[in-house]
């Protein structure tokens, strides 16, 4: 199994891209939040990979985070959603989003990416339901939305075992700008109101 590639980015082609590996090329496709992020031709990038191997194709998806590549393993085993889709949610939301559109069960977030009906949108958040907080808490230690202290408190509460639902509404209450230890204390604070 290809886990991770380290190379130089050769051609990009959206959702497409080539990366030189020590003289192989990897043709891999990528959500548009890693494409968006990557560097400019001819520079080095790492991705996290994901091999399918299928009877007629050996296919190679890359991410620029764990959370991604977790969330994009989530959606594929989800019986008839394929890599297309997977990675056109993962195009249409960041992993964050997805994450509280299916603990609020939010259809019409989904439905509003290309190739999502309500019938799939539906199933999704169904599929989905509890399954999305550790691909949140398999961060590499960063924060996905960059340091952003919500995401932070929303992990902590899912640690601390509450449903991503519960932990989704505990951390909208939190007043923006609010510290990761404050924010934390005042989503607990709003969590043992009955």
């Amino acid at each position: 199994m290809i886990g991770r590639l380290i190379g130089t980015i050769v051609e990009k082609r959206p959702p497409s891209l080539l990366l030189d590996v020590a003289g192989v090329g990897y043709e891999i496709d990528a959500p548009m939040s890693t494409f968006y992020n990557l560097p400019a031709i001819g520079e080095r990038v790492t991705l996290l990979t994901h091999l399918a191997v299928r009877e007629d194709a050996h296919q190679l998806f890359g991410f620029a985070s764990t959370a991604e590549r977790s969330a994009f393993r989530a959606l594929i085993r989800i019986s008839g959603v394929g890599a297309r889709t997977a990675l056109s949610v993962l195009s249409g939301l960041s992993v964050e989003e997805l994450a509280q559109a299916v603990s609020l069960q939010q259809t019409a977030l989904l439905t509003r990416i290309p190739g999502i009906g309500a019938k799939t949108a539906a199933r999704l958040l169904l599929e989905l339901n509890g399954k999305l907080g550790a691909a949140i808490e398999g961060t590499d230690g960063a924060s996905p939305a960059g340091g952003d202290a919500l995401t932070d408190i929303l992990r902590a509460l899912l640690a601390l075992g509450y449903s991503e639902r519960e932990a989704a509404a505990a951390a909208r209450a939190v007043p923006a700008g609010t510290g990761v230890s404050d924010g934390i204390r005042l989503a607990l604070q709003s969590l043992a109101k009955p």
